[in-house]
């Protein structure tokens, strides 16, 4: 009796670990992944700010600055900082990608209209200028000089939300504004805005 069982124990966990080693951990319940474009909403939403809030704000936003008259017509090119964005709303998220996402549109599309300076990075622009100014590495102009370009206006922005809770579900209203400000007078020379209120029955977790 022993004997005629154990070959069946063992083709039995031979087929076990085979299936393991071939197969991994399956989740027959679960979905493949899919791909959507960014202003697409999903099946996988909530009440928040998402992508495709993210991209309808931002494309306007782009839209009203290039149409402003003091860069649709100025003398030269208006040179912008971005000065971060403050987040007054319940969601911890990455409130910087809305002025990355401007910048990125009017560098692509504004044909030179604007252009951006790279404050974030200026310690590795100090940096080189003084490798230059030490002679360790070529310089193309007089190291001596200071050429960083000062602002003549600043891009920023507030995102504002409220929320309502009770026993039938989760309401949220997120409104966003952005404001283009005189550098030399600190005149706001303009301000756009959008709004977007959603409810829904569960709250989702953002990150």
């Amino acid at each position: 009796m022993i004997n005629s069982r154990l070959p069946l124990t063992s083709v039995v966990l031979a087929a076990l670990v085979a299936g393991c080693a071939s197969s991994g951990v399956r989740n027959p319940s679960g979905v493949p992944v899919t791909e959507m474009r960014a202003d697409e909403r999903g099946f996988v939403a909530g009440t928040g700010i998402e992508s495709q809030d993210i991209v309808r704000v931002t494309d306007k936003m782009a839209r009203e600055i290039l149409s402003i008259p003091q860069i649709a017509n100025a003398q030269g090119t208006p040179r912008i900082v971005l000065d971060p964005i403050k987040n007054d709303t319940r969601f911890p998220i990455n409130k910087d990608i809305f002025l990355t996402r401007i910048r990125a549109q009017l560098n692509s599309k504004a044909q030179g209209k604007v252009l951006f300076l790279a404050r974030d990075r200026m310690g590795t622009l100090e940096r080189e200028q003084q490798l230059k100014r030490s002679g360790q590495v070529t310089s193309s102009s007089d190291p001596n000089v200071v050429e960083f370009r000062g602002a003549d206006f600043f891009l920023t922005g507030t995102l504002q939300g409220l929320p309502t809770r009770t026993g039938a579900g989760i309401s949220d209203y997120v409104l966003y504004t952005f404001q283009l400000i005189d550098a030399r007078t600190s005149d706001i020379i303009w301000e756009g805005f959008d709004e977007i209120k959603k409810q829904g029955l569960e709250d989702a977790a953002y990150r």
